[in-house]
């Protein structure tokens, strides 16, 4: 009987960075059996990336756990036909080599689906397989750029800013994971595979969210409120006695629980304030009140208080505290796990919890080759000889 959801699931991931390997990583958490295809110099670039712990990137482990990984060069006949006989019980095919460089490998879609018409192809790149930039390479940064994610965030009065994580990247990889589930359970229904063309540009602009639909709907164009909000006020970072709060006010009723909580009930019925709109038009006024109070108490003391009202806020925690507190402890979200090689690695743990599937963390994130042998001695044969 299974145990996990995905254990009868062989995924080909040619991936390397981060999108498409953290997806693959998703589906691995939940069972999927996951090849790592990689070149016999190691050509995904996060292993190169540091910071280091016993000699390994923390950049790569934070991707590739449950996985394993053989050596193949598909540029070389002999292994490219390994990766034929491999493709032959493999129901998935992850990369995000550039547009058509699969294709003049011999090893696209629909030349894959010559052998195995069953196989779902995931193809990860920065534009998609169509329109102008089809061919053109994409990173995180450059994604948050083109795609107006850069405009809207930073300071009032400072540049565009990139988010401090690569979110475009962390986006698609979700989207690895929810086009690969649908189209497995498409073909439950039908009996064949198919291709899935991801575009980080794509992934990205779906995910403006309230500004994309803001230009859309009523041609406003959103602007950079550092840590404000463009529809909703008070809705943002304050200070107070010993550091950085955030405290989101999202209608009319928690404003008026708000001002009770900070003594000033008349704020709830004066026309400057009294519903969301009018405190967007105010919104400096209100928030110069507001910070004058807020300073006057630490972050935890305004924290109970903020509890006890029911409205959202919490500390601007560093990563260190973050990762820290009892919240996360409590949820049992970091993990550990052993590799024989390189010690002990630590990890944030799969958010999804379910009350009939444990998730297992079987295997750490591999090293180059480390599973070659096991698929396919004539593999090993090949990259010696």
């Amino acid at each position: 009987m299974m145990k996990q959801p995905l254990e009868d699931v062989r995924i080909l991931d040619l991936s390397r960075v981060y999108a498409a390997p953290a997806g693959s990583m998703i589906l691995a958490d939940l069972g999927a059996e996951v090849i790592r295809v990689e070149h016999p110099n190691g050509m995904d670039s996060t292993r190169d990336w540091g910071p280091f712990t016993n000699d390994q990137s923390t950049y790569y482990l934070c991707a590739n756990r449950n996985k394993k990984s053989i050596i193949l060069n598909l540029k070389e006949e002999n292994d490219r036909q390994v990766f034929k006989e491999l493709l032959l019980d493999a129901d998935i095919i992850l990369e995000n080599f550039k547009t058509g460089d699969m294709e003049r490998m011999g090893l696209g879609y629909e030349d894959c689906k010559k052998l195995n018409p069953r196989i779902i192809y995931c193809s990860v790149t920065g534009f998609g397989h169509t329109g102008p930039l089809a061919t053109e390479p994409g990173f995180d940064p450059v994604i948050q750029a083109m795609s107006g994610l850069m405009d809207v965030t930073g300071a009032i009065d400072g540049d565009p800013t990139k988010v401090g994580i690569p979110i475009a990247d962390i986006l698609t990889s979700h989207y690895v994971a929810i086009s690969i589930l649908a189209a497995i359970r498409m073909r439950d229904i039908t009996n064949e595979g198919q291709c899935i063309d991801l575009s980080l540009l794509d992934v990205q602009v779906s995910n403006l969210a309230n500004v994309a639909s803001s230009y859309l709907n009523g041609g406003t164009i959103s602007k950079r409120l550092g840590n404000s909000h463009n529809n909703v006020a008070p809705y943002q970072v304050f200070q107070c006695s010993d550091g950085p709060l955030m405290v989101c006010v999202g209608n009319d009723r928690q404003f008026e629980k708000f001002c009770k909580m900070i003594d000033r009930e008349q704020w709830a019925q004066d026309e400057r304030f009294k519903t969301n709109t009018k405190r967007k038009e105010n919104e400096r006024e209100l928030v110069e009140k507001i910070a004058e109070i807020l300073l006057q108490k630490t972050r935890d003391e305004w924290i109970e208080q903020l509890q006890n009202f029911k409205i959202p806020g919490g500390r601007v925690n560093t990563i260190a505290e973050a990762l820290e507190q009892p919240q996360l402890i409590a949820r049992d979200m970091i993990g550990e796990i052993e590799h024989p090689q390189y010690g002990k690695v630590k990890f944030i743990k799969n958010p999804m919890q379910f009350s009939g599937l444990n998730i297992d963390y079987k295997l750490a994130p591999p090293i180059l080759g480390e599973h070659t042998n096991q698929f396919f001695h004539i593999a090993a044969d090949s990259k010696n000889g």
